[in-house]
């Protein structure tokens, strides 16, 4: 059952699974989307796993992971006060403060944050507009969660091995455009990868995401999995396996 609250005037009250999971979330900056979800169900956490959320938001990856899979253990990492504020309210509102710890801060500085080798996955989606490229939203927030004007990948591919245990596993959304980069980022700090599934926003398009999950110290062999629809056609109505990441 969940938690009632009030709602702040800057914050907007949603919910996933038929209502059965709330996400509260700044109405004016950073909202999530799509890719989330998919990340959310990319990551495969088996029981009594901990996972690390790099760059978590108002921590919607880190409750729909809590959500689904009850055994784990998660720790959001959040830079933004305000985004670090909703996702600790999300995490009470959905009794699921026992299983899921806030921690407030910039990824760069992960080793004054946590623990080396202290969890067996990582789940990140990092800012995808490169530095001093593309359009830059006017919000602060917005800019910040959508350009590396902070933090880059490359210091996301750095935390995620920083805090992974040999043979941990780091599952991403990225950019397909900037696909070379985060492959070329997780290698530099031996995050191999192992898995990569394209997301395309319907049958005939180009693709627009990149799911990728990487090991630590692990051997080359990369898996290509099938494409990713997020529609049925353009314009139309989603997909069966992305309607489905919205059902209980």
């Amino acid at each position: 059952m969940l938690t009632t609250m009030p709602c702040r005037p800057a914050d907007t009250p949603d919910t996933l699974f038929n209502g059965r999971l709330f996400c509260r979330q700044p109405a004016q900056g950073y909202r999530f989307s799509i890719d989330a979800v998919l990340l959310a169900h990319f990551c495969r956490p088996a029981a009594g796993e901990t996972v690390v959320d790099l760059g978590a938001g108002c921590g919607v990856v880190s409750l729909i992971l809590a959500y689904r899979h009850p055994g784990v253990a998660l720790v959001a990492v959040e830079a933004q006060e305000e985004l670090a504020r909703c996702c600790a309210e999300n995490a009470r509102a959905n009794s699921f403060t026992h299983r899921l710890q806030v921690v407030a801060g910039d990824v760069r500085r992960i080793r004054e944050l946590l623990p080396p080798e202290s969890c067996e996955r990582v789940v990140c989606n990092p800012p995808y507009g490169q530095m001093g490229r593309g359009r830059l939203s006017p919000n602060p927030a917005r800019r910040a969660a959508r350009h590396e004007g902070v933090a880059t990948v490359e210091d996301f591919a750095a935390a995620a091995a920083f805090v992974l245990r040999n043979r941990g596993r780091a599952a991403f959304v990225f950019s397909a455009a900037r696909l070379p980069g985060l492959l070329a980022a997780l290698r530099r700090v031996r995050l191999e990868p192992k898995v990569l599934r394209l997301v395309h926003s319907y049958p005939g398009a180009d693709a627009s995401l990149a799911l990728v999950e990487a090991v630590k110290n692990g051997g080359e062999e990369l898996r290509v999995l099938p494409p990713l629809y997020v529609y049925r056609e353009q314009n139309g109505a989603y997909s069966e396996e992305v309607a489905a990441c919205h059902t209980p």
